[in-house]
């Protein structure tokens, strides 16, 4: 008699020459991912050697292996700031800010773009608003600098034209969360459309046409077609969007930032940039960064996690 153990291990070992027949028969497949599993492995996986001197005093002299342990202390330091929560509001209301604020957008504008019967009208808008996304950073900070100009700015002149008084927009701290999400809306809103569009172009016909024989408005179609079929990458978008809150662009931050609005635009991947590099606290920086990636990780794992047991669509 055949006994249990036997079967199982048969069936593993069936099971692997199932999985090499299906790489040698696709090896082509398989040839053309080699050089994104090298690009991670060496620019993603490889640098989290060095995370371990978050959990070290480290020294350039000593090197990473032969510097001292010290455990959770740098950790314990972060936590123990004076500017401790002041960052992490920082950090968390300009993220959840512009995800409020920037997430709806693109998918207001597409579902208005996907009802547009001119073709030649619709591509001119999909240009005007998708250009902006090829504009750097560094640009944009400047063109920020140039329209907001106290002296020559623009929308300055427009506001002593109606009578008010110049704003030091750059240099208010109560005008740095505004500016960075809503320049963020104007820079990548046409990016995210695309997707969303092409969501929407995949749609089935037959049920526009359903709808329309039952009496079915725009408005309706919209609500009852639309959003249902393009629900699903509205969720994975969100998951990734939500998996990064922490995770705030360094650069604009950074070059927006100045000792006047300092209070409002310290936030935590630029007070690593200054911890780390300008005052060369590696061990220290790299511990806020852990410290964040981690929150990261936890959130995306949730997050995934609760949209799978509310609309059955996630990540993994």
């Amino acid at each position: 008699m055949i006994s249990r153990q036997s079967l199982t291990g048969r069936s593993e070992v069936k099971a692997k020459r199932n999985v090499w027949s299906r790489i040698k028969r696709d090896y082509q497949l398989y040839l053309f991912l080699l050089p994104i599993v090298a690009i991670y492995l060496v620019f993603r996986y490889y640098p989290m050697y060095g995370v371990q001197i978050a959990f070290k005093d480290f020294s350039p002299s000593q090197g990473i292996w032969g510097s001292e342990w010290v455990g959770f202390k740098h950790f314990a330091d972060f936590f123990g700031a004076y500017n401790f929560w002041q960052i992490m509001e920082n950090t968390l209301l300009l993220s959840f800010l512009s995800l409020l604020f920037s997430f709806p957008a693109p998918i207001l504008i597409a579902l208005l773009l996907n009802q547009m019967m001119a073709k030649k009208y619709k591509s001119f808008v999909q240009t005007v608003i998708y250009a902006p996304h090829f504009i750097s950073t560094v640009v944009l900070v400047g063109m920020l600098g140039v329209f907001l100009s106290p002296n020559r700015g623009i929308v300055n002149h427009v506001i002593t034209w109606f009578g008010g008084q110049p704003i030091l927009f750059m240099a208010d701290a109560g005008w740095f969360r505004p500016l960075y999400i809503l320049s963020g809306i104007w820079q990548e809103t046409g990016f995210a459309t695309i997707i969303y569009l092409a969501s929407l172009a995949g749609v089935n016909p037959e049920l526009h046409e359903a709808a329309i024989m039952d009496g079915a408005s725009k408005w309706k179609r919209v609500l009852n077609v639309d959003i249902p079929s393009i629900l699903p990458t509205i969720v994975i978008l969100l998951i990734l969007a939500l998996g990064n809150v922490m995770s705030i662009g360094f650069e604009k931050a950074f070059l927006m930032q100045s000792d006047l609005n300092y209070s409002a635009s310290n936030i935590i991947p630029t007070y690593v940039y200054e911890t780390g590099i300008q005052k060369a606290q590696y061990s220290f920086s790299t511990a806020v960064g852990l410290f964040n990636s981690a929150i990261n990780i936890i959130l995306i794992f949730a997050v995934n996690r609760i949209a799978k047991k509310l609309t059955e669509t996630s990540l993994w």
